[in-house]
């Protein structure tokens, strides 16, 4: 485990030791993470919180925070291709405090989940380890319960042609 204190290096450490490939560790992943996280450089591990934040408050929070600044435009690819990727790993939850919020609420929200975060806050200790290997070994039924929890909310439709689909629910 790498040091007790929020890096980019050491954020791209915990997403490979959470399991993600190199597109969920590359540098976007990893300020995304510690944006989630409410951490600045330095911060101590142990500092992380769980507040929820929408796309555009992660990207100032990496603006004000960690120097990198994107584009507007940028906002649609870290919500494809790291918050989605999160969510459907189990890291992060997506509107915690609605589920049944529409997808294109502005009111859409990230967090990071209480189990991701109970190994965060321990990164670099001696426990950290013993409390990723529990959280890994819990996460298939996690992200089960988190599948159960979205598909509750569909609505499903049968198409003239007799195919049954599901919708999300809208506004």
């Amino acid at each position: 485990m790498s040091g007790t204190t929020a890096t980019v290096d050491g954020a791209r450490s915990m997403l490979r030791a959470f399991g993600f490939d190199a597109e969920r560790t590359n540098g976007r992943a990893a300020l995304v993470l510690l944006s989630l996280l409410g951490l600045k450089p330095g911060d101590p591990w142990t500092s992380a919180a769980n507040n929820a934040y929408g796309t555009h408050a992660l990207m100032d929070h990496v603006a004000q925070h960690w120097g990198t600044t994107w584009a507007p435009n940028t906002r649609e690819t870290v919500r494809r291709f790291t918050l989605h990727q999160f969510v459907a790993a189990g890291l992060v939850e997506y509107n915690h405090d609605d589920p049944t919020r529409a997808v294109n609420s502005p009111k859409a929200n990230y967090r990071v989940s209480p189990g991701a975060l109970a190994v965060i806050t321990e990164w670099g200790a001696s426990s950290a380890e013993d409390t990723l290997k529990t959280y890994l070994l819990a996460l298939p039924g996690q992200i089960a319960a988190y599948a159960a929890a979205r598909d509750m909310n569909r609505i499903p439709v049968t198409l003239p042609d007799g195919q049954a689909v599901t919708l999300s629910p809208g506004g």
